[in-house]
């Protein structure tokens, strides 16, 4: 077997399966989970509809490069979300979901000959950075977000020596579990690193869609280096329609950026055997071509914010995130018992903080928080929000 697959941790959801092994959850209430980030949203009917009109592509192989009609609304998309022109042709490939994507992006970029390469992440992360970096035969490195930073990553914890190792940085704006979002300084700083180190940013904006203020919808990495005036040299940015259009299901995203790299990649997924089904490339070209639903969809997460945020700040430390949808909240005792403690008494379920990060500089930067994910219905969230302060109070 792989000599680096003893490297991987279990899964968040492995370990919290774990922690609660031998609680029995209080019979007085439903179980509310919002510890995954799965979207509890009805999936739009025009998507069903789509997907079911074209079944009959089942007979056909696909093709790794997608049908030209979803690579161009794609490209339609982006141009308007992000005022860029990105070519269907060579800057656009789609993929199935940004989680499988991003990990095997690592396994075509990382050259393990060039020494012992490295694969710099955010810290709390998710965890497909470093099983990606582990397989590929690179050193995760974890950069620290720590809520007194404002969530910004600080370069200076890797001296010049490592960043020379560098070979691809991820980055996830919003983030998971802060949703902390780049400003376009934050990406003229890692511009300049990686125009110093040569190592490529591999930008992961799956939560992009889920913001609060219309006027100001989250930037992303190929929009920051059209406005900084730069080309997409050794950056690509990783998208999907899970949460935008309420379709983890579907497995359905692209990867757009450096021509380059993804000519590259694309020889590397048809070998793998990456190729979305037909039916879901036709569903997802209608998808990608309507945001009448995802205005919907967003209203919806600002009503469960707007309401549940202040409640729950009330018992926890945490405020409104600049985008995503989840509550990166601090305990008053440490996460996991926090959270086995919330199952028990209050049968609902959330995702402790320690539980998403990696000790780095001598610190755990998600010990002590909770990832609260309001993906239920409004009325179950605030339900659970109320349960959270009930138990809180008697801590």
């Amino acid at each position: 077997m792989h000599p680096h697959l003893a490297q991987l941790q279990p899964y968040p959801f492995e370990k919290l399966r774990a922690l609660f092994a031998g609680i029995t959850p209080n019979p007085q209430y439903r179980e509310i989970k919002l510890s995954i980030g799965e979207p509890q949203h009805a999936t739009p009917q025009f998507i069903m509809d789509a997907l079911h009109a074209n079944l009959r592509g089942l007979a056909n192989y696909p093709t790794t490069q997608g049908i030209p009609a979803l690579r161009q609304a794609i490209g339609n998309w982006c141009a308007r979300r992000y005022g860029i022109t990105v070519d269907p042709e060579s800057e656009i490939l789609p993929v199935n979901g940004s989680r499988e994507a991003l990990f095997s992006f690592a396994q075509a970029l990382i050259d393990p000959s060039q020494g012992k390469p490295i694969v710099v992440s955010p810290n709390p992360f998710y965890q497909i950075y470093e099983g990606a970096a582990y397989l590929a035969g690179a050193e995760p490195r974890f950069l620290n977000n720590l809520p007194e930073n404002g969530f910004a990553f600080d370069y200076a914890q890797l001296t010049p020596e490592e960043w020379a190792r560098v070979q691809l940085f991820y980055v996830c704006s919003p983030g998971n579990p802060t949703g902390k979002v780049l400003s376009l300084d934050d990406w003229k700083t890692l511009f300049a690193l990686s125009d110093k180190y040569g190592f490529v940013i591999a930008s992961d904006e799956c939560y992009s869609e889920i913001y609060f203020d219309e006027a100001n919808p989250p930037i992303g990495g190929l929009q920051a280096a059209k406005l900084l005036g730069r080309n997409f040299d050794r950056l690509v940015m990783f998208s999907s329609l899970s949460k935008r259009s309420n379709v983890p299901g579907m497995r359905s995203g692209f990867v757009a950026g450096d021509a380059k790299l993804l000519k590259a990649f694309l020889l590397y997924r048809t070998y793998h055997g990456c190729a979305m089904a037909p039916p879901v490339q036709a569903a997802s070209v209608a998808a990608w071509n309507d945001e009448a639903h995802v205005l919907e969809n967003r209203n919806q997460y600002r009503e469960k914010f707007a309401a549940c945020t202040p409640l729950i700040a009330t018992a926890l430390g945490t405020g409104m995130p600049d985008a995503s949808f989840y509550l990166w909240a601090k305990t008053p005792i440490a996460d996991p018992e926090f959270a086995r403690g919330l199952l028990e008494h209050y049968n609902v379920v959330v995702l402790p903080g320690s539980f998403l990060a990696r000790d780095s500089q001598g610190v755990n930067p998600g010990a002590g928080f909770v990832r609260i994910a309001l993906v239920a219905g409004l009325e179950e969230c605030l339900e659970a929000s109320r349960r959270i302060v009930q138990f809180t109070q008697q801590l």
